[in-house]
């Protein structure tokens, strides 16, 4: 789903704004089963929980905050899923 999707969803939709925190909860724990399946097999994970707070709740800050804070990189048709991937890479970086 893109960008100007989730933002139609949410201000279309009678339901849009749950809606939309629902995908972005599964988005979410989407990333982070790709990220701990990497460590699985051995690779470097693309962002590092480590003990730290990462609730589903915490889905659409995460989001909303890498849209405001790096908005010059994002354009409406563009993947959901890359701004929270990048968003969860920028709040959980890895210790080298």
């Amino acid at each position: 789903m893109s960008i100007r999707e989730l933002r139609t969803l949410e201000a279309n939709e009678k339901d849009g704004r749950a809606f939309a925190s629902y995908y972005l909860v599964g988005v979410l724990e989407g990333l982070r089963e790709a990220g701990d399946m990497a460590r699985r097999t051995g690779q470097k994970p693309a962002f590092c929980v480590d003990g730290r707070r990462l609730e589903p709740a915490m889905a659409r800050s995460l989001y909303q905050s890498e849209l405001t804070r790096n908005s010059e990189n994002y354009e409406a048709d563009m993947p959901v899923q890359l701004v929270l991937a990048e968003a969860l890479r920028n709040s959980f970086r890895c210790n080298p």
